[in-house]
């Protein structure tokens, strides 16, 4: 029976020892100690077939386990790029105990398994890669995982981007991921390749390249192996060339008495021949199936009986040619084998064989891709068309977009050599051709997306998702193109539904440009169709639209309205509701209605997080809309652990401005990984809003640290990439205008005033419409900067920056007030400056914000509030420092207090801890030299 053929393996040599790679395994258990102490890491191995990749992450794998690692391990084929995720789901396949729960809970990862790939509507959503990939990352999370994807010279491009995205994405997770792959199979084009270069340029990966061992290592190697014979381990080692796998063959080949044959493809074959009939009849059977077989489907392919198949099956695993694989199945021993026997097919016997197992696979009702791949093999056009339409729906159920577009691709290129095609394929030629396009754009490649729905005949159908694809291409040259086809789209439509998309579409492409006048016609237009026909998409998109372009406007009655009507309701669209929350946010954000803005972020977020898409697109903008929240409410606890997930170490300019949303506190606050991250996002300075945000949160930093001239540089380059009616163009001018007022450089400044002021008074003409309060408090920001550059401090132009910072900007108003307190000072109104100053303190101090708390500690010294060397003195511990000044014990104090005397040991302990001594007498001394007595 099966099991008993399956105990040959006992027999098998298991070689324990890894000889040669000793700096190899010690790289790769680094990155498993680093993953093991909380700083995910991913490492790729590359090398030439047999040199030995597999041997050193079996390896990896022991040590990880006895760490307490959970090792998960998968494997491509060379079907691979034609089955989605192939090696994630053997992984998966590997997973028990937490693991399958965890699994469970994912009915994403639940679908990658055997007999659930089915599950799941008949189309799926272009945001499903998006959720499994954020099912993948926070499975990986779950405990420390050691994760193994081997031979990704055959991965599918879906397995290559969660490759890339978990690289990126990866950061304090207890997480070692393992790639290894070719090198000697990645061609000039070969689309691994851009995909290594990208990744070994990330901080998170380690590259590990494998060269062939030594003669030393070669001979050790051999002699583990069980070669005795000097002469014959010479020979061997000569031959092999440092390749391991080849050294192993042919050291079984001479154990066994045969000739050793020039190449290793000829003595894998020579091996082989070795066989009984029936035994090479099984053997070439398993090379068709491809590296893994099912153990029944192979009998059946191979015509023989049950005693026959196991006899030959006994000879074939006793030569190492096959060894168990799972439970039921077979592997062969190394891919080069099922290379070499698959190579040497006559073209009959192989088309032979791919009729036949396309047929069992039929009959068993197996995988469409599997299927479509034997039938093509076997020139069986129908049914490749039949299974390769049923592959493309089924990768799209699982959210690999660029297979199901593959699949789709193929079935319309055999479309018109096949007969009744549209029967085989269950729709016509119109409806695949927009589904192969719609899946193109799904998996980001809008540029196949767009040709193939031109090539498409024009309708109204075709030509709104023409111009939809080209607006999310976000190419200016497109521009014209898109509205083109959308004006073209509403001229075509008769449906309803059709022609309420249609006008949605066409009122976002005008958006932007300066037909803009005719959005709101458009908009109004598509919600009235939308609503009579159903198309609930349609109508929410317009709102989106109509909203946001009256907020443009400066309407906000109106807008608050529009926004929350399309955030308010499911649209059927998930894409479409994330983005109606996000913008009905930021329009509560940017309107400085900040307690709604968090309600209304915090329910994306949960939409999100349920539905697995915490780091889509529209995700990822929820989380930086909630940091700035948090940010702006005064709220840096939280605003801390939100940014706890943004890591500094980038690769990206993407990430880097995800990283950079995190320095408004790290800088607020003076904390030292301020530095780190600014130098991480250095290089993705030519993105016009990384440069935005690093720069000018580096400006700010300098200034913090006494350095203005360099500060004015960072804001000089940053305004560089600025557009003049840009709103961002009035912080970064008012932070340039504080340099200028701290060098005393007043020429300068009216240039910095005019840039602040152009993104208001150039109003809607300017490109950017309505500003909101934070904007209209930079301008005053500004405003009272440019008097202090002009050697003014002036009290109501800071009492206007204070007062129009206080929509609840809890940092800006003391920083302000900061400011307020010194132009105070200057005019003479000592008290009021005071009551400013400790308001600023003590909201410095709730925050944490140390540079600021020691602007206001200068400042206190200066105007004898306070001691340089102390925080802030409570009015009645300034009482008990004058009586200590004066020479009284602590009973004196008490009496002439009316206090106890324990509690004025208590605040002198506290006067002392504040000015830094350790006696009444140095505080006497330090209260009059600093002018507090």
């Amino acid at each position: 029976m099966v099991r008993d053929i399956l105990a040959v393996v006992g027999s098998q040599k298991v070689h324990s020892t890894l000889v040669g790679r000793l700096v190899e395994i010690d790289r790769l258990l680094t990155v498993l100690q680093s993953a093991a102490g909380g700083m995910a890491g991913v490492a790729l191995v590359g090398g030439d077939a047999g040199i030995g990749k597999t041997r050193l992450v079996t390896e990896l794998a022991e040590r990880a386990r006895e760490k307490g690692f959970a090792v998960l391990i998968g494997q491509c084929a060379e079907l691979g790029d034609a089955l989605p995720y192939l090696p994630l789901a053997d992984a998966l396949r590997g997973a028990q105990g937490e693991l399958r729960a965890a699994i469970e809970e994912r009915p994403l990862l639940g679908r990658l398994l055997p007999g659930v790939a089915d599950a799941g509507p008949e189309s799926a959503s272009g945001l499903t890669q998006q959720q499994l990939f954020g099912s993948v990352l926070g499975f990986l999370a779950t405990q420390p995982i050691l994760l193994i994807m081997e031979d990704l010279h055959w991965a599918d491009q879906s397995t290559r981007d969660l490759l890339v995205f978990l690289s990126r994405m990866l950061q304090t997770e207890r997480v070692c991921l393992v790639g290894t792959y070719r090198t000697d199979d990645l061609h000039r084009r070969h689309p691994l390749r851009r995909v290594l270069a990208e990744l070994k340029r990330l901080p998170l990966v380690t590259s590990v390249e494998l060269s062939p061992l030594d003669r030393g290592e070669m001979a050790d190697y051999v002699a583990t192996l069980g070669g005795t014979d000097v002469r014959m381990i010479d020979e061997v080692v000569e031959r092999a060339e440092g390749n391991p796998f080849y050294a192993e063959e042919l050291l079984e080949a001479a154990i066994e008495g045969c000739s050793m044959p020039d190449g290793l493809a000829s003595l894998l074959l020579s091996r082989a021949e070795m066989l009984s009939d029936p035994a090479q009849r099984v053997l070439r059977g398993a090379a068709v199936a491809g590296r893994r077989v099912d153990h029944d489907l192979l009998q059946e392919a191979s015509g023989l009986d049950d005693m026959a198949f196991e006899e030959a099956m006994r000879e074939i695993v006793s030569r190492g040619l096959l060894q168990p694989s799972g439970e039921y199945g077979y592997a062969f021993r190394h891919a080069l084998l099922q290379e070499a026997v698959y190579t040497d097919l006559l073209p009959g016997e192989r088309t032979r064989l791919h009729a036949e197992f396309a047929r069992l696979l039929t009959a068993r009702k197996g995988a469409a891709a599997e299927l479509a791949h034997h039938y093509l093999a076997s020139h069986d056009l129908a049914g490749a068309l039949a299974a390769s339409v049923e592959a493309g729906r089924r990768a799209e159920r699982l959210g690999a977009p660029a297979e199901a577009h593959r699949h789709y691709e193929q079935a319309l290129s055999l479309w018109d050599r096949v007969d009744d095609a549209e029967r085989l394929a269950g729709t016509d030629h119109l409806r695949l051709s927009m589904r192969s396009a719609a899946a193109a754009a799904d998996s980001g490649d809008n540029h196949r997306a767009i040709a193939q729905l031109r090539r498409l005949p024009p309708s109204a159908e075709v030509n709104e998702r023409l111009a939809y694809v080209l607006i999310d291409k976000g190419d200016e040259a497109d521009e014209e193109g898109a509205i083109a086809a959308a004006r073209a789209a509403v001229e075509a439509a008769e449906e309803e539904p059709v022609l309420a998309r249609a006008l949605a579409t066409y009122a976002r492409a005008l958006y932007w440009t300066d037909r803009d006048d005719e959005v709101e016609s458009l908009a109004l237009r598509a919600i009235e169709k939308a609503r009579a026909s159903g198309a609930t998409d349609a109508e929410t998109s317009a709102l989106i639209t109509l909203g946001s372009f009256a907020a443009l406007g400066g309407d906000i009655t109106r807008a608050k309205e529009l926004l929350a009507c399309a955030s308010a309701e499911q649209s059927g669209d998930l894409a479409i509701d994330l983005r109606a929350i996000f913008q009905y946010a930021r329009f509560q954000y940017e309107t400085g209605d900040l307690a709604e803005a968090a309600v209304t972020t915090d329910r994306g977020l949960r939409l999100a997080h349920e539905t697995g898409l915490d780091w889509s697109t529209f995700g990822t903008d929820l989380r930086f809309l909630r940091l700035l929240i948090h940010y702006v409410a005064g709220e840096w606890d939280a605003a801390e652990k939100v940014a706890s997930g943004f890591g500094i170490r980038v690769g990206t300019p993407a990430e880097a401005l995800l990283s950079s949303f995190a320095l408004f506190v790290e800088v607020a606050r003076g904390l030292p990984a301020v530095e780190e991250r600014l130098s991480w996002m250095a290089p993705f300075h030519s993105d016009a809003f990384v440069s935005y945000m690093g720069h000018g949160l580096a400006a700010e930093h300098a200034l913090w640290r006494g350095d203005p001239e360099s500060a004015l540089g960072h804001i000089e380059t940053a305004l560089g990439t600025t557009h003049p009616g840009n709103p961002a163009a009035i912080r970064l001018s008012a932070t340039g205008l504080w340099a200028l007022a701290d060098l005393g450089r007043a020429e300068a400044a009216d240039v910095l005033l005019e840039r602040a002021r152009a993104p208001v008074t150039g109003g809607q003409g300017s490109g950017q419409g309505w500003i909101g309060p934070e904007g209209m408090a930079w301008l005053a920001r500004a405003e009272a900067e440019w008097h202090r550059a002009h050697g003014r401090l002036d009290v109501d132009a800071w009492r206007a920056v204070v007062e129009a910072f206080d929509f609840g900007f809890v940092y800006e108003v003391a920083r302000s007030r900061w400011r307020l307190a010194e132009a105070l000072l200057a005019a003479g109104d000592r008290d009021t400056a005071r009551e400013e100053w400790e308001r600023a303190v003590e909201a410095a101090a709730s925050l944490g914000a140390r540079p600021l708390g020691a602007a206001l500690e200068e400042l206190g010294r200066r105007a004898r509030f306070t001691s340089a060397q102390s925080g802030l003195l409570t009015s009645r511990e300034q009482e008990v420092l004058e009586l200590v000044a004066e020479g009284l014990s602590n009973r004196e104090i008490a009496e002439r207090l009316f206090i106890a005397q324990k509690t004025v040991s208590v605040h002198v302990s506290n006067i002392l801890g504040k000015l830094g001594v350790s006696s009444r007498t140095q505080a006497a001394a330090v209260a009059r030299r600093e002018g507090l007595v």
